[in-house]
């Protein structure tokens, strides 16, 4: 039966009830429905939930990404920054501990260099009144060598506290990247306060009337289902 028998039972006489009934029972014999299509199942998965069968890497582009925590966008920055910047506090102290033990050493191999010059003087001298005694000559080259070694050390430990700074000045990107992806995740959360005021409604949503299935002057030839003639009937016979 289509709309516009529909229509016309609606509004005729009760008198013909009983016809239409037969007529509608008629067709309702003759009438052959089509199965509908089951509807997507879904599968849940340790990796996503509420996955569509048939998603996977290779599919991905042919899905919308399920609204997992995995998936949420601004949930994923959130954890971006919160875990960028737990990791740069930790590099933080790592290198703040390492820049620490450099000082330290450097004045160790400070003390050791006053010490060998003190040797190197004390060496020269004897050497300078007891030229012939060799062990004077000796200490004075095995000292003045221990000495420029320890000059390399501890020019090697100053290059490599600057360097340290270096990183430290550069780790200070980090943060700075971190401001504009909470700034990124700010207007993400601006624009989505926006939107759902912006369609706001005054009545809720289980509150509201169910869709009509069919309107005055749709183009398309839609049956009427069994469910449609049945309550049809059964409104006719209160």
């Amino acid at each position: 039966m289509t709309q516009e028998e529909l229509d016309a039972l609606m509004n005729g006489d009760l008198d013909d009830l009983d016809t239409a009934t037969e007529e509608v029972a008629e067709e309702a014999d003759d009438f052959e429905f089509e199965e509908e299509e089951p509807e997507t199942e879904v599968k849940k998965s340790s990796k996503y939930e509420n996955t569509p069968v048939g998603y996977s890497e290779e599919t991905a582009h042919q899905w919308p990404l399920p609204a997992t925590d995995e998936n949420k966008m601004v949930h994923q920055l959130d954890d971006v920054t919160k875990e960028s910047e737990e990791k740069a506090s930790q590099i933080f102290d790592i290198i703040e501990v390492i820049s620490t033990d450099l000082m330290d050493k450097e004045s160790n191999v400070q003390n050791v260099i006053d010490v060998l010059q003190s040797n190197i003087d004390l060496f020269t001298t004897l050497s300078e009144k007891f030229p012939d005694v060799n062990a004077f000559a000796e200490q004075l080259a095995k000292n003045e060598e221990a000495l420029n070694d320890a000059n390399d050390t501890i020019e090697m430990i100053q290059t490599s506290g600057d360097a340290i700074m270096n990183v430290m000045d550069i780790m200070q990107y980090q943060d700075i990247h971190r401001q504009k992806i909470e700034r990124v995740i700010n207007v993400m959360r601006a624009l989505s306060k926006y939107m759902n005021t912006l369609f706001e409604g005054r009545i809720d949503d289980d509150k509201r009337v169910s869709s009509a299935t069919h309107i005055a002057g749709d183009t398309h030839n839609d049956l009427a289902s069994t469910d449609d003639i049945e309550a049809l009937l059964a409104q006719f016979g209160k």
